[in-house]
């Protein structure tokens, strides 16, 4: 209920009350009504100024005029009001423009960010990978740069021999591999079926575990490992060979790289290192040995001789070849004409006379060495036989294929006394056996190891991302190491 001033009738701006009334007033009337009068205008009694007492109220709303009560007067009213609401309606879409506006480039400079952060991100996680590995000092050694007590890869940074004319396997050359492999035999005699005593027992390697992964090895632009061996001499020396053309010598103790080298124009898919001299080999589908040049096509498997000086090569130019290391000449090339087809992979038997050779079209043939002919075969598989691999005792020859199978045979019957059949879609890139040929490591798809007779399964890894192009046991299998397509190289123990 409004106040109405007892003089004017109007809602004062500073109502005031006088005390002798109890009316309520205008200040600004009364006062100067009591100032010509000095009484209250209601009942004409004495009343001063200081006798006002002040009401304190809310900014009253003054009534409209009498004027502005008219139709013409509130259709005006009316107008200036929807005229208001429609510019400041106005104002609000502005402002929400451009809010939107600023959120969407907001949202558009967090995604970026995101992104760059993800990029950032998996950059250092590869920078720290490699830093694991490449410790001070390590650093990645030129050939020209190594140490004398650094091995060598003969050949390694310059351009590989050219082919040169057979010498033949010479009267001499077979007395050395004979007396070879007479003393190999004796020792194995000597041995007998007793397996070392400080071999690792099969419960034992049935509890090995991941120890150490590296992935700073091989370049990360072009990733993948595709060729491991040890050093047999000390086999905490690893050797490694790549998809981006380099080979690697790595120190397992150290968790350093010992040596890096560069030459081959391909991918390096088989490596090797000499068991007693400071020396690798490398081979790749450029059609070059690091040692010799003895192909005209891809170069598919290395094997060393027992002795040391001679190398067995495979090619997908259907010819094997027989090369003395130290030379770098070729001292017979062979190939089954009646067969017409790619070799994929050679191992030499452990005695160094015969050796065996796979072929793109599923077989597996026996060589002679001394008379360079081809004196059995073994058909099976279903497809390119991918990889072989001799037993120590001399007996057993374990080989895989594109056909997801590994397949076992009797040297001495000349048959295939035992079949593994693998999961669907398995590829088998690499078989080994143990220096005693107890135990028998599988890579491809995963890495597994049976113990020979028995044929079980006593151990499963699928911590690598890809394939698993290399296996290799340590000394009395007290560590398996392996290397994958995932760049990494890992190492198994207790």
């Amino acid at each position: 209920m409004s106040l109405v001033c007892a003089i004017c009738n109007e809602v004062p701006e500073h109502p005031c009350v006088s005390p002798v009334s109890n009316q309520v007033f205008e200040r600004r009337l009364i006062e100067k009504y009591i100032a010509e009068n000095g009484t209250d205008p209601m009942n004409g009694q004495p009343l001063s100024e200081e006798q006002l007492i002040d009401i304190k109220v809310s900014h009253p709303i003054r009534p409209k005029a009498p004027s502005a009560t008219s139709i013409p007067a509130i259709l005006k009213s009316l107008q200036d009001e929807w005229d208001a609401v429609m510019l400041h309606s106005f104002t609000l879409r502005q402002q929400l423009q451009t809010t939107r506006q600023e959120l969407s480039h907001a949202l558009y400079q967090h995604d970026a960010a995101c992104r760059v952060i993800a990029r950032l991100t998996k950059e250092v996680t590869a920078a720290r990978e490699a830093l694991a590995t490449l410790k001070p000092q390590a650093g990645l050694v030129a050939p020209q740069a190594i140490a004398a007590s650094q091995p060598t890869a003969v050949g390694a940074g310059g351009e590989p021999m050219e082919i040169n004319e057979q010498v033949g396997m010479t009267p001499e050359i077979i007395q050395k591999l004979q007396d070879k492999a007479t003393i190999l035999t004796t020792e194995r005699k000597k041995r007998g079926k007793t397996v070392p005593e400080d071999l690792v027992r099969a419960e034992d390697l049935g509890k090995y575990h991941q120890v150490a992964s590296h992935v700073g090895l091989h370049s990360a632009s072009v990733p993948g490992i595709l060729a491991l061996d040890l050093c047999p001499s000390d086999t905490s020396k690893v050797l490694t060979g790549g998809a981006d053309k380099n080979v690697v010598v790595f120190d397992k103790n150290e968790e350093q790289i010992v040596a890096t080298f560069k030459g081959h124009t391909k991918k390096v898919t088989s490596v090797i290192y000499h068991p007693s001299q400071s020396v690798v080999f490398s081979a790749s589908p450029d059609s070059t040995i690091r040692v010799v040049r003895a192909h005209e096509a891809g170069v598919t498997g290395l094997s060393l001789h027992a002795t040391g000086d001679y190398l067995l090569s495979s090619s997908e130019d259907q010819y094997w070849a027989f090369s003395d290391i130290q030379t770098g000449r070729v001292l017979t090339k062979v190939t089954d004409e009646s067969a017409g087809c790619a070799l994929t992979c050679a191992q030499f038997h452990p005695d160094g006379l015969i050796f065996g050779t796979g072929t793109a079209d599923s077989q597996i043939k026996i060589w002679d060495l001394k008379e360079r002919t081809n004196v059995a075969n073994f058909p099976g598989h279903s497809g390119p036989v991918t990889s072989i691999a001799f037993s120590e005792n001399g007996y057993y020859l374990a080989t895989g294929a594109q056909d997801s199978s590994l397949k076992l045979w009797d040297l001495r019957k000349l048959k295939n006394f035992k079949t593994i059949t693998l999961d669907n879609n398995y590829e088998v890139k690499s078989l080994v056996f143990d220096q005693s040929g107890t135990y028998l490591a599988v890579g491809g798809s995963d890495i597994r190891v049976y113990i020979c007779k028995q044929w079980s399964e006593v151990l499963n890894f699928t911590d690598h991302t890809g394939l698993v192009t290399g296996v290799s046991f340590g000394d009395n299998a007290r560590f398996l190491s392996s290397a994958g397509m995932d760049r990494s190289l890992k190492f198994y123990s207790l």
